[in-house]
């Protein structure tokens, strides 16, 4: 009689260790790996280099000398410094506040049925974020320069010209008129998505109740739409921290670069430090302080949102 074969328990239970479930996942985070490789050479390292760069004094070309925060006391002691920060805050404020005000409107007038060709107007609207800044800024200079069109119209009611390209407050006008014009229609589209998620149902049921139009907007559109005007502003908000293509090619047409005060932003100011004086360890420094400042600015619009009711994730119904 043939003897009975004796298995191990662990030879039945004993599994491949590429399954079927692993193989997919390993394909899938194959297929996403190069985002993430690309992101953390060209987006990760740098910050991080850039907060280790901060402590250092470099000119890119000698050895590295620790300085530990004495970069940090050269920058805030600067007064150029502290004037960027201001000219930053001004024409952000400048830019941004009628920016998202008039986007707001166009997105109101584009969804109702008050304008005809409605995406023809979309796609006009939205065409300046797809143009060149460079080309923009040009076109501007020219728009604002001490003989151009602007001071011509300004001539023509009986007004004096303004220095837009000299003056403290002409060239804060004429850089934010450029960052208004160039991102109004962007974000009116973002507005317009937001009311069209907006369901009719409730349009509908307010006009049977006999809700006028204005009611309407305060009631129903305003309160269902601040998720995108908190995102709108917050990202308006980022924009304006980090202006520097508008004055840099705006004010360097005048041939003395970008460093005049009037219109020095904290990013102009820290390509000066870097690329022109050689001092990558201060502008590291300002880098850092305001990637802080920016943080700071995100953490205010979160606030406000929330005290106004925006940010509706934890309400119950």
């Amino acid at each position: 009689m043939a003897e009975p074969v004796i298995t191990s328990p662990h030879a039945e239970s004993k599994r491949p260790f590429l399954t079927e479930q692993r193989r997919s996942r390993i394909t899938a985070y194959t297929f996403i790996s190069p985002f993430f490789i690309l992101f953390s050479i060209f987006g990760l390292y740098p910050i991080f280099f850039t907060f280790y760069l901060s402590f250092f004094k470099w000119d890119a070309l000698n050895p590295m000398k620790f300085v530990g925060f004495k970069n940090y006391d050269l920058v805030t002691s600067d007064p150029t410094f502290w004037i960027s920060f201001s000219n930053t805050l001004i024409m952000g404020l400048m830019g941004t506040v009628p920016q998202v005000m008039l986007a707001l409107l166009l997105a109101v007038l584009l969804h109702s049925g008050m304008t005809k060709f409605k995406k023809t107007f979309r796609i006009l609207y939205f065409m300046p974020n797809i143009t060149s800044i460079v080309a923009v800024t040009l076109v501007f200079s020219t728009l604002f320069g001490n003989n151009g069109m602007i001071n011509w119209m300004l001539n023509g009611l009986g007004l004096d010209s303004v220095a837009f390209n000299s003056g403290w407050w002409g060239v804060k006008i004429a850089i934010s008129t450029m960052v208004m014009w160039r991102w109004t229609g962007y974000n009116a589209i973002l507005f317009l998505s937001g009311l069209q998620s907006i369901p009719m149902d409730l349009y509908e049921a307010a006009r049977i109740d006999g809700a006028n139009r204005r009611q309407q907007l305060f009631s129903i559109t305003l309160p269902l739409l601040k998720p995108f005007i908190i995102f709108v502003s917050l990202q308006s908000t980022i924009g304006a921290l980090q202006l520097f293509t508008e004055p840099y090619v705006f004010l360097g047409q005048a041939g003395t670069g970008s460093t005049r005060q009037e219109g020095i932003t904290m990013v102009t100011y820290l390509y000066s430090e870097a690329f022109r004086n050689g001092f990558f360890g201060t502008a590291a420094a300002t880098a850092v302080m305001l990637f802080l400042v920016t943080i700071l600015f995100s953490i205010l619009n979160m606030l406000i949102s929330r005290g106004t009711g925006g940010d509706t994730g934890g309400r119950k119904a």
